[in-house]
């Protein structure tokens, strides 16, 4: 077994690990998407259960319960958004302003999927928080860019990158949104910081992971 999870914090309730860029949080349908996250960690641990997930080009930081008890109240923590989510990205173009907020409906686009789209009908409601943390100048293929922080308040599929597209400054190197960016070999997408009550004591617990780019 040479793969050792990236393991930020372990206990007999949960493990908080770090996904790395391009790998599923859990199993595809095809034999060629059986190596996930999931999969890994159990090899480790095997009583890990996933809660949430990730995007598969997304890297950054994951909580796995690892009984019942644990699963089922972090399950409703993250229903009754209790649990505070970090994102870093680096977007297309110099945002104005310094902080802002993204409030439109978004569902899935049916002949497109896995892409999602904003649809002021059939969406639902999706609420992001941003705010500027640089501004950075032209790179050789990027053009100029902005560092973002993102907080979702909701936790609908691709709602961080089809925000930031909506709004004109998709994120670097999202081929599925902009096929075209061949900017960076990776999405600049890192979940950089999670914080919750623990399942089993009530304390509070946060961790930051510095984005790989």
């Amino acid at each position: 077994m040479t793969w050792r999870p990236s393991l930020w914090h372990v206990d007999d309730d949960l493990l908080v690990v770090e996904k790395p860029a391009g790998l599923l949080s859990v199993p595809g349908r095809s034999v060629q998407e059986q190596d996930c996250l999931s999969a890994r960690v159990t090899a480790w641990w095997a009583d890990a259960r996933i809660v949430h997930r990730l995007d598969m080009p997304t890297s950054g930081l994951m909580l796995m319960p690892r009984n019942a008890g644990a699963h089922r109240a972090l399950s409703i923590a993250f229903e009754q958004r209790r649990v505070d989510k970090r994102y870093i990205a680096v977007v297309h173009g110099q945002v104005r302003g310094d902080i802002g907020t993204v409030d439109v409906p978004i569902t899935v686009d049916w002949p497109n999927r896995p892409r999602q789209h904003v649809d002021a009908d059939l969406g639902r409601p999706s609420l992001t928080h941003w705010r500027v943390l640089d501004r950075l100048p032209p790179g050789e293929d990027t053009g100029p860019c902005t560092r973002l922080e993102l907080k979702p308040i909701t936790g609908r599929a691709h709602q961080l990158r089809v925000h930031l597209l909506h709004i004109g400054h998709p994120i670097v190197g999202d081929r599925l949104y902009r096929p075209e960016d061949h900017a960076t070999p990776r999405l600049m997408l890192h979940a950089a910081g999670i914080a919750f009550d623990h399942p089993r004591t009530g304390l509070p617990l946060a961790f930051d992971s510095p984005p790989p780019f």
